[in-house]
């Protein structure tokens, strides 16, 4: 499937020449090693792809014996897979052999390597990985200046449209994005998909089955994998924090179900705190498997500044998995589900998915995610802003959008009112996503839903 990072990687060889590698990091199961194996086999005249999940101890061992010999190390990788090394012809030049390091965080000692074998030069490196980030897969090791990061994500919805064949309609969306247009005669259609992808999600294995089959029951039992995939390695890998990374983990959909989505620790007992469970949080965002959301105090430019970390909205990292978390079971949902969804009558249960899906399509464009939450006594001051962005380029007022999220056709806007009165200086524009199509009224530019991931 044609996935947006692929330009990205050619970017990166084209312009690093071999002095960078490039670590691809994110969640188990969004196609990864997939991309990197496309990438070697259509960019490289040869590459090698070691996936450190299934590999023998010996090949680990090579990283820790032979990293003083380089030529001794080449040779024997070269004849344990059967692959021809051809050494990069001028330190300027492209090289014609990539070395893929799959799923590094299993061998800490390789990716330790990376420094010298970059100095080295004469192959270009590229790594994937999945919980690279945490204390047991750094220990001991230092962490190579010579790696750049990149982030991956689920499939995206323009990403989804491409795999059913409808390459040219976000083209289109995008263009009326830009010139503020309606969509118009298009708009149902462009509904109508979207409604899809909340049920299929942007796990590319769970996009191939709907694509090939059109069988959404075959669509949940993939992603019901992919969850218990992710219980089991929260249990194996979460050491300390498997306990209550897994009850937060469990807790999702009830928690947005809430009307405000914000994520009550009651819930998971009456003496739990967020300081006991701050690092249960970070180790289930940092293996992107969800999207933590945090309280921004003042709706500034110092986001990060006000940042309150007491209070936090927990989003699944793909939409189509919180569907199948929070109404399936045993592999399948209810078709009556599906129907109502598709046809935009599940208006109760579609906010979560909603707001969850935007939350996803702001991630994966490279916002950091906060929201704004004001309580009071006084209800003209008590405010909830679903989320706050800041616009790509900074001046010295108006730098933060508030966005609000809505599900149905009847809706009220009233914090969003009170926080553009408030905080008029710091506001740039105000958006509302919508089912609707696009207008532009009373300062505030109403989108279609599917153009989240154009702000």
């Amino acid at each position: 499937m044609k996935r947006k990072i692929y330009n990205q990687l050619k970017d990166w060889k084209r312009q690093s020449k071999g002095k960078r590698a490039l670590l691809i990091e994110g969640a188990r199961r969004i196609g990864k090693s997939y991309v990197a194996e496309e990438f070697g086999r259509n960019e490289y005249t040869t590459f090698l792809l070691i996936d450190f999940s299934k590999v023998p101890r010996a090949i680990h061992e090579l990283f820790e014996n032979y990293l003083e010999d380089l030529d001794e190390l080449f040779l024997r990788l070269g004849a344990y897979y059967n692959v021809k090394f051809i050494p990069r012809p001028s330190p300027d030049a492209e090289a014609q052999t990539l070395i893929i390091f799959d799923e590094v965080q299993f061998c800490p000692r390789a990716r330790a390597a990376i420094k010298h074998l970059v100095a080295d030069g004469r192959y270009d490196y590229l790594e994937t990985g999945s919980l690279v980030s945490i204390k047991q897969n750094v220990k001991d090791i230092m962490i190579p200046s010579e790696e750049h990061r990149i982030d991956m994500w689920p499939m995206d919805f323009e990403e989804f449209l491409w795999a059913n064949g409808e390459e040219e309609l976000y083209g289109l969306i995008a263009s009326c994005f830009e010139r503020k247009r309606t969509v118009d005669t298009l708009h149902r259609k462009c509904l109508d998909l979207l409604r899809k992808y909340f049920l299929v999600g942007g796990m590319p294995q769970a996009v191939l089955g709907y694509v090939e089959q059109r069988d959404l029951d075959e669509c949940e039992r993939i992603k019901q994998d992919i969850l218990d995939l992710y219980r089991n390695d929260i249990h194996k890998y979460a050491g300390s924090q498997a306990t209550k990374a897994l009850a937060v983990f469990d807790e999702l959909p009830g928690q947005l179900q809430r009307h405000d989505r914000v994520f009550r620790l009651a819930s998971l007992g009456e003496d739990a705190r967020m300081r006991e469970y701050q690092e249960a949080f970070l180790w289930l965002s940092e293996a992107r498997i969800v999207n933590c959301c945090y309280n921004s105090t003042a709706p500034s430019i110092g986001l990060r500044l006000n940042e309150d970390r007491q209070t936090v909205k927990c989003y699944m990292g793909d939409t189509g998995l919180l569907f199948t978390q929070a109404f399936s079971e045993r592999g399948k949902a209810d078709p009556r589900l599906y129907f109502k969804i598709l046809s935009g009558k599940l208006e109760a249960n579609l906010g979560m998915l909603t707001e969850n899906l935007v939350a996803q399509m702001l991630r994966a464009a490279g916002h950091q995610l906060y929201f704004y939450n004001r309580a009071s006594e006084d209800k003209d001051e008590r405010m909830e802003i679903d989320f706050l962005i800041r616009k790509p380029q900074i001046t010295s007022r108006h730098n933060i959008s508030p966005i609000e999220v809505k599900s149905g056709t009847r809706y009220a806007l009233s914090s969003l009112r009170k926080c553009i009165k408030r905080f008029d200086n710091y506001l740039s524009t105000p958006y509302v996503l919508h089912e609707g199509d696009l207008r532009d009224e009373n300062g505030i530019l109403y989108l279609p839903l599917y153009m989240a991931p154009l702000l």
